[in-house]
């Protein structure tokens, strides 16, 4: 499977304790190239020929894992942490590879990273707040929890947050 179908919404209420500590979002229009759709993501040409997806992979894996990378460790730098200070990583469910490798920066054991690709697919922007809701269901996550959300898309668009559960 490479792509699932999903929704996702976190539900945020004021409270004395800090929940979002931390958020940074970039994009980077000069990679267009790498990834794209031809004649538009909804564009049916006139000669019958649909839109389809041009993906350059290995390049695409080398530019996430580098920006992932550095967002990772501008989060912590931020906010004053060590990588080991980090109870869970939630990442965009896109590919296992690049999971792998925020794990191994983050220098994080795979059993504390929120994994649900294998159960939905790439569900796109949806993936992190329902890994975030699969997790938090089956008891993995805890209250007083330090959780680093992370996602690499479409657009070369990029964002995280630090969010203290």
């Amino acid at each position: 499977m490479l792509f699932g179908d999903g929704a996702g919404a976190v539900v945020l209420e004021q409270a004395e304790a800090p929940g979002i500590m931390y958020s940074n979002l970039g994009a980077d229009g000069r990679y267009r190239d790498l990834l794209y759709a031809t004649n538009g993501v909804s564009v049916v040409a006139r000669d019958g020929e649909g839109a389809a997806l041009r993906m350059k992979g290995n390049e695409v894996f080398k530019v996430a894992v580098k920006t992932l990378g550095g967002m990772v460790d501008e989060v912590l730098q931020k906010n004053g942490l060590e990588k080991g200070e980090i109870d869970w990583l939630i990442p965009h469910q896109a590919n296992i590879r690049i999971i792998q490798a925020m794990a191994k920066r983050l220098r994080m054991p795979m059993e504390r990273v929120i994994l649900t690709i294998q159960e939905h697919g790439n569900t796109s922007a949806a993936s992190v707040p329902m890994a975030l809701d699969t997790a938090i269901r089956d008891g993995r996550i805890k209250r007083g929890d330090l959780l680093l959300l992370e996602a690499f898309g479409g657009g070369f668009t990029w964002g995280a947050s630090l969010v203290r559960y």
